[in-house]
Order: structure tokens, then C-alpha cells, then sequence
């Protein structure tokens, strides 16, 4: 048996509980994609698996989709080092749903097919948006990728004893085979699975450390502040400046209903209704993922301790293993790193697959070949363009190892906040809004993020190591959203179209009822 004895711990060395649970849970879903792949011959089954996912299927799938590495991993490692401030991640991500809940879930599947470029070029003009809607998706989607695969590979590198890159490379492996093979059904299930296995390893983890506080969680935030100091009950520990808080809130809570891999999943229910409910139920599952992630954070922090945790990995990420571990031994630490794997790869598969719908889909269906390609052709372009992307996710995986992953999560929501959100929620609401607007807010929402996050400390100071950086505010959202909103809105009044405000009444009914005519 393991000795309580805090400076050893067994992660590095090669675990079999944790081999054992990686390769059940590999297996099995490897079975899923077989199965999904004899049930995924069209397009519509490929992306949407065949618009046949029930509304709690569904929720569990968004759930999925939702909590990734950087929510278990990266958030319980934030609260672990920095105590309050940390969570406001969890408490940013969870605050976007009722967005999406009032806003986007409905109008969303009445208007679009498989994109979320379909619903904002019902009126408008294909091609222009399309470009530009693909531009912010490979945006948003590619930075994703790289902080999963990141911390994936730093993951099994830990609980394995493999390398680094090998490990990348199986992340990267597993996931082409569940998108090539099973699109989105395969897809649905392994995030299904992995919601359900996520919720009772947290749940199992916050039990195991409220046992050992007489299930007082007082009593955990009051070790927390003898032993640490009562600082870390307040915020300002990690984000200081007010207009930083804000940028960051701004974010999170946008980028939500701007994320590609999100917005498609809505498409994977029969109905509108379905859409809502679906929402319904996959903001009770986060919002209870997210109680338990203040639980584990400040757990972590009593029980390991801030300076065990930067040991083994400086930005904190092995917070919630090494947790597990202290708590139940070397299986409970198989069992979490399992889970955790599990996370990154249902992840990594969805925002894959809504990558090779931008590509397949809006690219090559609609501009490329102008809508003039049957299905077969656009399902072989959605397959090459899963590999490439996988392939492409790999690279970059080994490329920016030793990140910190919550950081770029938070970046690629900031993309998703500015340059898909403003233009979806104008062209839906807005009987102005022209193709030039929808083009313009896309592209510079994107590029004024893009820009200003290369402008930022995050880059300036943290990677490249200059003395200041040009822009103040980690976070860009809070110039890059009402620009977003501003480009829009301005571009469409200086150049009306009045062929599609006249299409607006159609697409108003049939976002509101989902009636085609």
C-alpha cells in the first residue's frame, strides 16, 4: 500500500488501474465508432447523426462536449494555486448557457443544416460568409485543439510513463478514428460516456475530500485560509485588474454561444424543442460539474498543497490526480487519469468534427463548387479534412508542449465571443444586417482578437519574454466584442441592402417556428 508520505507520488511511473481504465474506455468507444460506422452513409448522418439524438442524449452529449481538460484539469489546478480567482472560469463557462438557452439554441436548429455559417447565410450571401465564418471555426477550433492535445500528452506522459509526443500521437490517433469512422454518432456517444464517467470520478473525488472535513465544506474553506493564508478566500490573487476581470467574464460568457463545436451539436436533435431542453439539462450537469470543481480546487490546495502540485507540473494541471491519488491510492489516480483522458479525447473529437464541417461543408460544398456537389463527394472532403486537421492537431500538440492550457481555452473563446457570436446574433435579430456586416464583424472580431492577443502579456512578457506588452488587457474580448458588434452594425447602415432586410420576415418566422416556407 501507498505510504502517506508526501513527497512520493507514483505519477511518472506506469500505472496498470490506469492502463486497465484507458484501454476499457478505449476500447468501447473504438466498439461505438464500429457500430456508428455501419449507421453513417450521408452527410446528414455523418454531421448530425442523422437528427435522431434524444433531448437528455443530448444534454449529456453537450456536457461532453463542454468540460474539457482545461475545465477539470485546468480549473482545479487554478483554485488549487490561486484559491478564489480561479473560479472564475467555472463560474464564466456556466453563465454562457442561459445565452445560448434565450438566444441561439432555437433559432439555430429552425435555420441551419450542419454549420453555424448556415444560419447566419439563410438571407445573406453564401460564399463571403461562408469564407469568413470558416476563418473564425479554424480559428477557435485549432486553438482548442492545441490545449487539449497539450494537456493530454502531459497527462499520459504522467500516468503512463510514455513519452510526451507518443502520447500526443495516440490522442491523436483515437480521435481520426472516432470521426472518420463514426462522424457524429460515434461522437455523441464517446461524449456521453465521458459526461457520465467525468460526473462520478468529480463526484467520487469531492465525496472523498468532504469525508475527511466531516462534509463541511466551511470546514474545508477554513483550513484553507489557516494554512494559506485568508487571502486566497478573496479574489485578486490571480486576475488583479478590474478591466482584466471583465474582459475575461466577457469572454467566457459569450464565446459559449460563439463555439463552433457547440452550435452543431444542436443540430443532432429532431426538433427546436429538443435544442432547449437539451440546453436545459446540459447546464444542470455543468453547473453541478462546476460546484464540484470548487470542492476539488481547494481540496488539492489543503490536502497536496500549492508546492506538490507546481513540482510536478508548473501550471498546476495535475492538481485533481494528484488529489485522487492521496485520497484513494494508485487506483483511484488510474481511475481519474482514465477519466481525464476520456475528457480530452470526446473533446478534441467534436471540435474535429465541426472543424471538417467548416472545411467540407462551407468551403468546399458552398464556395468552392458553389453548392453544385452531391454527398458522397462532400462526405470524401469531410474525411480528408478530419485527417488533416488531426494530423495538424498532433503537430501543434508536440509543437507547444509545457503550456498552460486554461489560458488558451480562454483565448479561443475570445475568437468565438468576437467574431462568430456578434455576426449570429445580428443577422438572427437584426432586419439590417447586409453580407458586407456579417463578413466584416466575422473578420474583424477574429483578427482584432488575433491581433491583440499577440499584443498581449500573455505573449509578450509570459512566452517571449519582453520587458512590457503593447496591450494591457490578457484578455482581448473586451475590445474585441463591441468591435465585433460595432463593425457589424456600421458596415450594414453605410450600405443597406434592402433585397436582404425583405428576406428577413421569412427567416424571422422560420427561426421562431421552424415552418421551411
Amino acid at each position: 500500500a501507498m505510504t502517506q508520505n508526501p513527497s512520493i507520488s507514483t505519477l511518472g511511473t506506469p500505472s496498470l488501474v490506469a492502463m486497465a481504465c484507458f484501454f476499457l474506455f478505449l476500447s468501447s468507444t473504438l466498439g461505438i465508432t464500429w457500430w456508428a460506422a455501419r449507421r453513417t452513409k450521408t452527410t446528414d448522418q455523418f454531421y448530425a447523426a442523422g437528427r435522431s439524438i434524444t433531448a437528455v442524449q443530448n444534454g449529456f452529449a453537450l456536457a461532453g462536449d463542454y468540460m474539457s481538460a482545461a475545465s477539470f484539469l485546468g480549473i482545479a489546478g487554478l483554485v488549487s494555486l490561486s484559491g478564489f480567482d480561479g473560479l472564475i472560469y467555472s463560474t464564466g463557462w456556466l453563465v454562457g448557457w442561459p445565452v445560448v438557452l434565450f438566444l441561439i439554441a432555437e433559432p439555430l436548429r429552425n435555420l441551419g443544416r450542419y454549420t453555424f455559417a448556415d444560419a447566419v447565410a439563410v438571407r445573406l450571401r453564401q460564399a463571403p460568409i461562408r469564407v469568413a465564418a470558416a476563418v473564425g471555426t479554424l480559428a477557435t477550433v485549432t486553438l482548442y485543439l492545441i490545449a487539449q492535445m497539450v494537456g493530454a500528452g502531459g497527462l499520459i506522459r504522467l500516468l503512463f510513463g510514455l513519452s510526451y509526443e507518443s502520447a500526443v500521437m495516440i490522442v491523436g490517433a483515437a480521435m481520426i478514428a472516432y470521426v472518420l469512422f463514426g462522424g457524429m454518432l460515434a461522437t455523441t456517444w464517446v461524449q456521453i460516456v465521458k459526461a457520465g464517467l467525468l460526473l462520478s470520478g468529480a463526484a467520487l473525488l469531492a465525496f472523498l475530500v468532504l469525508a475527511r472535513f466531516h462534509f463541511n465544506p466551511a470546514a474545508l474553506f477554513a483550513a484553507a485560509a489557516e494554512s494559506h493564508g485568508a487571502a486566497v478566500l478573496a479574489p485578486g490573487k490571480l486576475v488583479s485588474n478590474p478591466l482584466d476581470t471583465v474582459s475575461l467574464g466577457l469572454a467566457l460568457m459569450f464565446g459559449t454561444a460563439g463555439l463552433p463545436h457547440i452550435l452543431m451539436r444542436f443540430y443532432t436533435v429532431p426538433d427546436s424543442g429538443a435544442a432547449r431542453r437539451s440546453v436545459f439539462y446540459a447546464t444542470g450537469l455543468i453547473g453541478a460539474f462546476y460546484l464540484m470543481t470548487f470542492i476539488l480546487g481547494f481540496g488539492a490546495m489543503v490536502l497536496v498543497g500549492p508546492e506538490r502540485i507546481r513540482a510536478v507540473d508548473a501550471g498546476g494541471n495535475m492538481a485533481a490526480p494528484l488529489l485522487a491519488e492521496l485520497l484513494g491510492g494508485t487506483p483511484f489516480l488510474g481511475f481519474i487519469g482514465a477519466v481525464a483522458f476520456a475528457t480530452i479525447l470526446a473533446v478534441v473529437a467534436g471540435l474535429t468534427l465541426s472543424g471538417a464541417a467548416a472545411i467540407s461543408h462551407d468551403l468546399w460544398v458552398h464556395v468552392w463548387r458553389r453548392g453544385r456537389a452531391d454527398t458522397r463527394e462532400e462526405l470524401m472532403v469531410a474525411r480528408g479534412a478530419t485527417l488533416v486537421l488531426g494530423l495538424m492537431a498532433v503537430g501543434l500538440g508536440i509543437l507547444f508542449k509545457g503550456q498552460n492550457v486554461a489560458f488558451m481555452v480562454s483565448l479561443a473563446f475570445a475568437i468565438a465571443a468576437s467574431g462568430n457570436f456578434p455576426a449570429l446574433v445580428l443577422s438572427i435579430f437584426w432586419r439590417g444586417m447586409t453580407t458586407g456586416g456579417a463578413v466584416t464583424s466575422m473578420l474583424v472580431g477574429t483578427l482584432t482578437t488575433l491581433t491583440l492577443i499577440a499584443l498581449s502579456p500573455t505573449i509578450q512578457v509570459d512566452l517571449l519574454h519582453q520587458d512590457h506588452a503593447w496591450f494591457p488587457l490578457k484578455n482581448p474580448a473586451l475590445i474585441s466584442v463591441p468591435l465585433g458588434f460595432l463593425s457589424g452594425i456600421l458596415v450594414s447602415l453605410f450600405a443597406p441592402d434592402a433585397v436582404e432586410s425583405a428576406g428577413f420576415d421569412g427567416m424571422a418566422r422560420r427561426a421562431l417556428t421552424g415552418e421551411t416556407d
